[in-house]
């Protein structure tokens, strides 16, 4: 039979980030020395307080349907977490509980884009977000940025970028695949364009609290009430708590916005899971002890990882200043990512990810949340395939 495939659907590219995750994984199990830099998922364990607070909820019978956008005590506790940490007022109505950052970024293009509009991406991105514009039927239009930047957009950008049918920035910061974060003055002028353009801005925090050498992060809502009513935050639990398979994430959104989000995910996939939700609710009111430690441990490999990448010839990286990834520059090796990834994973059995699937080809992302051992150990082969390359062997 001549299967159908709808026009959306054939247009997309599979996750590469899960894709190379998933032959690293295959080929440990096949008892190979594979080292991953890959997956964006922090080796720590969920802090017990969640898991506690989980396990109680199921063992009392807290499996059953919550409402589509989440309990009431999660939304409350989200919208007290935006008040306490980021001076921002939202009423726990105008926060959608979804399946994860990754599924709050597709309700937000969803309900706000269509056919004809327009979607401003900086590169590099986060691979899924030209995908879910299309998805939309609108129009992803990519404004490329680079390492002589730290990889921003600039206001100068911004303005050639928007057109009448402009309707949705995609902001990140601190940001994936780059660590790039955007200082508040920076922010606050792309903020100003888009409220003097009418442009909403998707602003997307989930690295918000994964800061490195005095970096500061303030949320593109909260510098006015302006601000605020242009921009829908998007978040989650994967990365500071360390939650990724719980799969959880939040909008906070103005009302009609979330009102939106709200009647699409309740036919879509209904409430996220029940007892996950009361882990989440401990995540955000129980003690926080555990961010200090993680920070620590993320900013040694940091430091050594990048300080290692700029030694090896070939490469230079930018120092990132947030989250916990490395983007370097391989473009003075002559290859370009995919090519580059792949011979590196056949000759060394290191799993890094391509830039081409951030928009950004002559670039790798190697992801320091995992050991120093595995750092110590990855890049020692990243390097001696490196200087294979320059010796023409």
């Amino acid at each position: 039979m001549n299967y159908k495939i709808s026009r959306q659907a054939a247009s997309l590219s599979p996750s590469l980030t899960l894709a190379i995750d998933s032959k690293a994984k295959q080929m440990k199990a096949e008892g190979l020395d594979v080292v991953g830099f890959g997956a964006g998922e922090p080796d720590f364990d969920t802090p017990q307080h969640i898991k506690d607070a989980a396990a109680k909820a199921l063992a009392s019978g807290f499996t059953k349907y919550t409402p589509a956008a989440g309990i009431q005590e999660l939304r409350e506790a989200i919208a007290a977490k935006h008040q306490r940490e980021n001076g921002l007022n939202y009423k726990w109505n105008q926060v959608i509980v979804s399946c994860g950052g990754k599924h709050s970024c597709f309700n937000v293009i969803i309900a706000t884009c269509e056919e004809g509009d327009e979607v401003i991406i900086p590169s590099p991105y986060w691979l899924s977000y030209p995908e879910m514009v299309k998805l939309a039927g609108a129009k992803p239009v990519i404004v490329e940025t680079s390492d002589q930047t730290e990889f921003k957009i600039t206001p100068e950008a911004l303005l050639a970028a928007i057109t009448p049918s402009t309707r949705l920035l995609v902001l990140n910061s601190p940001s994936n695949p780059t660590g790039t974060v955007y200082t508040p003055a920076e922010l606050k002028v792309l903020g100003d364009i888009c409220i003097e353009r009418g442009v909403l801005i998707m602003s997307d925090e989930i690295y918000e609290h994964l800061l490195y050498d005095g970096a500061t992060h303030q949320s593109m809502a909260s510098f006015s009430a302006a601000h605020q009513e242009h921009t829908v935050i998007v978040h989650g639990f994967a990365k500071a708590w360390s939650m990724t398979g719980w799969r959880l994430g939040w909008c906070a959104a103005p009302l009609p916005i979330a009102k939106a989000i709200d009647a699409l995910q309740s036919h879509s996939t209904s409430n996220p899971t029940s007892f996950a939700q009361k882990g989440a609710v401990a995540a955000l009111n129980g003690p926080q002890d555990h961010l200090k430690a993680w920070l620590v441990e993320f900013d040694r490999r940091r430091r050594f990882a990048w300080q290692k990448l700029n030694s090896i010839p070939g490469v230079t990286c930018v120092n990132p200043k947030g989250a916990f990834y490395l983007f370097p520059n391989i473009s003075r090796t002559g290859m370009k990512s995919t090519d580059f990834c792949a011979k590196l994973l056949d000759s060394e059995k290191v799993a890094a990810v391509p830039g081409i699937a951030f928009g950004a080809d002559d670039y790798i992302r190697l992801s320091y949340a995992t050991s120093m051992a595995n750092i110590e150990k990855g890049l020692e082969r990243i390097e001696r395939f490196c200087r294979s390359l320059s010796s023409g062997k």
